[in-house]
């Protein structure tokens, strides 16, 4: 008998409620616990043996993917649009949690998001492109913009006196 876990992790903004399936495919262990870091890392290493995660996309998922990938074997994000199991029956978050376990546990699950750093820059790139863009073409004057995602800050010219004087 392996000592793998299976953790189906249904993900909210203030908590989460969290399936474990052992290598039988028997629920061990449900819980629910705090949104933070400290709280998710205290709970995983908690556990014994290879553990296999997963969590559906959402607003979370690419913060609690770059926390959980250096502790667990296996990270699986999936769509919550292609899970057929979560869509039958009685919803709730335990019941949620549980069954990505399963699926899991079953290799149901189809992953979404890799923690592609490459994939996040070009979208945090285009995110400031098109800030800086509708700050320029906007009717308000142009100033400083703050990039959120590169905490820094780009001066945007709304238009050089030059430009001003061609027009007139």
């Amino acid at each position: 008998m392996t000592s793998t876990k299976y953790i189906g992790m249904d993900v909210h903004k203030e908590s989460i409620s969290s399936a474990v399936m052992n290598a039988s495919g028997k629920i061990v262990m449900e819980c629910v616990i705090e949104t933070k870091a400290s709280m998710i890392l205290q709970f995983m290493n908690g556990l014994r043996g290879d553990l296999h995660v997963t969590f559906e996309e959402g607003t979370w998922a690419s913060w609690l993917y770059d926390l959980l990938k250096p502790h667990v074997t296996k990270l699986v994000v999936c769509d919550p649009r292609r899970n057929a199991l979560l869509k039958d029956g009685n919803k709730s978050d335990r019941i949620d949690a549980r069954k990505l376990a399963e699926l899991l546990y079953l290799n149901k699950l189809n992953p979404v998001y890799h923690g592609e750093h490459g994939t996040r820059a070009l979208k945090e790139l285009v995110r400031s492109y098109l800030t800086i863009t509708n700050q320029r073409t906007g009717s308000a004057p142009a100033g400083r913009v703050l990039l959120p995602a590169t905490r820094c800050t780009e001066i945007v010219a709304s238009r050089s006196a030059a430009g001003f004087a061609s027009r007139e």
